[in-house]
């Protein structure tokens, strides 16, 4: 019987050594395509950033270093006269005090009640879907326009809820809620808390529909309270989303400026001027580009701070 001779490609392929690791050039064309299409995605993205946020941060901080009049431009440097101007202005501390407080009132009511909000409307009931869309509609609605909406309603002259409690017996003379400046800061706040309600509400609508039906149908099981369930299971897996809502309301209310400066101009008595009010103020009144670019760089360092040390304290409750 004759032997079949051995196929001398398969001897050949056994006997040649092995090839040192690298990449297919297959694949290395791929992966450079892949590079390729992922920068041209991102390009716009870093172009939009760049034009628009990172020249002028940097032109910003060229402002704040000099002599820099809104109407004769660069007189050259001054540093740190601009910092210094800023922190002895006799509005400076008493507008920090003021955003501080007013953000500390919005930010407990505004998550209280979109937590409120959320809660009620989290089941599939009927009616659900319209209380949601009612409550998120103010939302869709621009700052802008809901504050001069606000202040055609608290106008002591024509606005109808001014003539309210004199009606009811309860004043004797039309209410002027902008008048004071407690009364002030309170219709701000409510203006603020009607129109983000329902964006906060929707944050934590979606946090609570992330959470499983088992999880809340084993808690009933074991005989736990509808408190003991939202102390226990409700608050820890929306943490989340209340992060989020904290983050953005928070500095939302560190910078705000529209609400004020068509409700009550920063008055009575400058009571309502806001930080951001003052680097409009210092920039448009004032006629000083160089002080309102230092006040500027100051609120951008503090926002910064206080929101790495938000997400330092989150990262440390989810470890725990």
């Amino acid at each position: 019987m004759q032997l079949k001779a051995p196929d001398r490609a398969a001897a050949g392929h056994r006997l040649r050594p092995p090839q040192p690791a690298g990449r297919h050039p297959a694949s290395t064309a791929l992966w450079h395509s892949r590079k390729v299409q992922g920068l041209g995605y991102a390009a716009p993205t870093a172009l939009f950033v760049a034009v628009f946020f990172l020249l002028p941060l940097l032109l910003v901080g060229e402002m704040s270093l000099n002599d820099w009049p809104l109407l004769a431009g660069d007189q050259g440097g001054n540093a740190p006269e601009n910092y210094t101007d800023v922190t002895d202005s006799t509005l400076f501390w008493p507008a920090v005090r003021f955003t501080l407080l007013y953000t500390v009132i919005v930010t407990v009511v505004l998550l209280a009640l979109a937590l409120l909000l959320a809660l009620l409307v989290q089941e599939d009931r009927p009616g659900a879907g319209f209380f949601r869309t009612v409550y998120f509609l103010p939302g869709a609605l621009g700052l802008a326009s809901a504050s001069l909406l606000f202040w055609g309603l608290y106008s002591p002259t024509t606005g109808p809820l001014s003539r309210v409690p004199e009606r009811l017996g309860l004043a004797d003379d039309p209410v002027s809620f902008l008048g004071t400046p407690t009364s002030a800061l309170l219709s701000t706040v409510f203006l603020v808390v009607w129109k983000f309600a329902g964006f906060y509400m929707l944050i934590l609508l979606v946090g609570l529909q992330r959470i499983p039906h088992e999880v809340y149908e084993a808690a009933r099981m074991d005989g736990a309270s509808r408190g003991q369930i939202f102390r226990s299971i409700t608050l820890p897996l929306l943490r989340p989303s209340l992060a989020l809502s904290l983050l953005l309301c928070v500095t939302g209310s560190l910078l705000a400026f529209d609400q004020f400066f068509i409700l009550t101009k920063g008055g009575p008595d400058n009571s309502t001027v806001t930080i951001v009010q003052l680097i409009y103020r210092e920039a448009f009144q004032r006629l000083n580009l160089g002080t309102s670019a230092a006040l500027s760089i100051i609120v951008l360092a503090a926002l910064l701070l206080l929101n790495a040390l938000q997400f330092r304290g989150l990262r440390r409750a989810d470890e725990t």
